[in-house]
């Protein structure tokens, strides 16, 4: 009978799918479920955990905005006014901040909450077993969906919540962290209306923990090649992130050291790591968001490609292409020595044009848009047709190389400033720099500089400014663009909606 109620709730749930995402263009249709199927064979949980894979494409999550809308929110870029997006998040205006995309139902609240729901109602029909499945195919379901709530509930704290190592405390009238249901709900009004209170960011942590602790167990034992799916070295990863993020320094090092001696990912150096980001799978990456199929593709309006840059692809600058809509700052161009460059003899065709660079490999990321839109930019082109096909290029989401700059940070907070500078330095190797030497808080101070650095445009910067308590200062917009950290636009709007439905969650202050 219980399995039977599962299979009825998942079946309904992803009729509401539908219904709510009919404009969405990542609802995957290789994910269908048939309702016969659903969570009573292998066969339909396997379908069922590849559903919650595909959540992950969505353009509220790794499709755009945990890349694109996190790094407009923070001092990587200015927009260019192309299509007008980004624009209200680039300039911190109230209320821009993980909105719903135009067009699209659901916010990212929404969807990363049906995701974790999907996962729930899973992880609920696997405690009294599936017919048909070996003890390894059972222990691998569960190490990949904790793994993915783990993913989706790290991504909802660091965005609605304070990030532990800097709590602004005045004025808040919650628990402070995000409801965490750990449970599927079997009826579509409660599946997107959560009734659960805001549980402690404490409570959080500890429980994104613990699933990442349990998948790595059960992920031991069996698991999926590749690096689309959930992997021992892929949870180590995210583990030492969670670690940084929550302060525990000790943590953040035996993690990240566990993930470099895993055998999920690369550390690429010189032009290969360059050279990694033309790759359709990039070889960096221990998780990544995977676009296998055109039909999967985001879009020419909301894609990563068309957000950082009007090229169609890299063989011709002439070729109509994306929106370029958010560009680098002067000190990102500044890291890279990056400045416009004739390289042809017509001025007029856009191949004619690249980029100056200084020795940091970083800067062949970045080279000169189009005039197609009317201004030829400075653009990144991280993200531009790798996977074969356009607006649809693979998303790492944790790459080996982080691991690095991870274990220097917890290092240095740890006192060992002597290893933190080490790790540091040979990272720089890495990246064609030299050496440097320095101490106290200069070398935290080069550290994070360095994540700016290799990861603008990954959606990283945002939250580190946040995790320290840093204001954002963006004056290079404008004199007004000023965020301090205790203004309440640091943290975003919870969908009214949600508020409204759901008497026990507290708004977050200032909306």
């Amino acid at each position: 009978m219980k399995n039977y109620i599962y299979k009825y709730a998942f079946a309904v749930l992803l009729g509401l799918g539908v219904a709510v995402s009919s404009c969405d263009l990542n609802v995957d249709p290789r994910q269908s479920i048939d309702a016969d199927l659903a969570l009573n064979s292998p066969d339909g949980v396997e379908a069922a955990v590849n559903s919650v894979y595909a959540r992950l494409r969505s353009t509220n999550n790794y499709g755009r905005n945990l890349l694109a809308l996190s790094d407009a929110l923070a001092d990587v870029g200015r927009t260019t006014s192309n299509s007008g997006r980004l624009i209200q998040e680039n300039n911190n205006q109230p209320n821009a901040h993980f909105n719903s995309v135009p067009g699209n139902n659901l916010s990212f609240w929404q969807t990363s909450y049906f995701a974790i729901n999907e996962a729930n109602l899973i992880l609920d029909a696997l405690s009294t077993g599936v017919e048909g499945a070996s003890a390894a195919q059972l222990a691998r379901w569960e190490g990949e969906l904790k793994f993915l709530r783990a993913l989706f509930y790290f991504d909802l704290a660091k965005v609605y919540t304070y990030i532990p190592t800097a709590v602004h405390q005045p004025g808040l009238v919650d628990e402070g962290g995000i409801p965490m249901p750990l449970e599927g709900s079997i009826t579509s009004d409660i599946a997107f209306t959560r009734n659960s209170p805001r549980a402690t960011i404490d409570e959080n942590y500890n429980q994104i923990v613990t699933d990442l602790n349990e998948a790595i167990a059960a992920l031991g034992t069996s698991s999926r090649a590749g690096s689309q799916y959930a992997s021992v070295g892929a949870a180590q990863g995210l583990l030492a992130r969670v670690h940084l993020y929550r302060g525990d320094w000790q943590a953040a090092v035996t993690a990240a050291t566990a993930a470099l001696e895993s055998g999920a990912g690369t550390v690429l150096g010189g032009m290969d790591y360059v050279d990694g980001w033309r790759a359709q799978n990039h070889p960096e990456a221990m998780f990544e968001v995977r676009f296998q199929i055109a039909g999967e593709s985001i879009g020419v309006n909301e894609s990563l490609q068309s957000s950082y840059t009007v090229l169609l692809n890299l063989d011709n600058k002439n070729a109509q292409g994306g929106w370029g809509d958010f560009v680098p700052n002067q000190r990102v161009l500044d890291f890279f020595g990056l400045e416009p460059l004739q390289v042809g003899d017509d001025p007029e065709d856009n191949n004619s044009w690249d980029v100056t660079r200084n020795e940091d490999v970083r800067a062949h990321l970045y080279t000169t848009g189009s005039t197609v839109r009317g201004a030829r930019n400075i653009e990144c082109v991280k993200f531009i047709a790798k996977a074969g096909f356009v607006y649809g290029d693979n998303v790492p989401v944790i790459r080996k190389s982080e691991m690095h700059l991870i274990r220097a940070e917890a290092n240095y907070q740890l006192g060992n400033t002597g290893e933190a500078l080490a790790e540091l330095n040979a990272f720089k190797g890495l990246r064609g720099l030299e050496d440097v030497s320095m101490s106290g808080e200069d070398i935290l101070e080069e550290i994070l500089l360095e994540r700016f650095k290799e990861f603008a445009f990954e959606g990283h910067r945002f939250f580190d400014l946040k995790r320290y308590g840093r204001d954002l200062d963006k004056r290079y917009l404008g004199p007004n663009n000023f965020v301090p950290f205790d203004d309440f636009r640091i943290l975003p709007l919870i969908p009214q909606r949600e508020v409204d439905g759901n008497t026990n969650l507290n708004q977050n202050r200032g909306y």
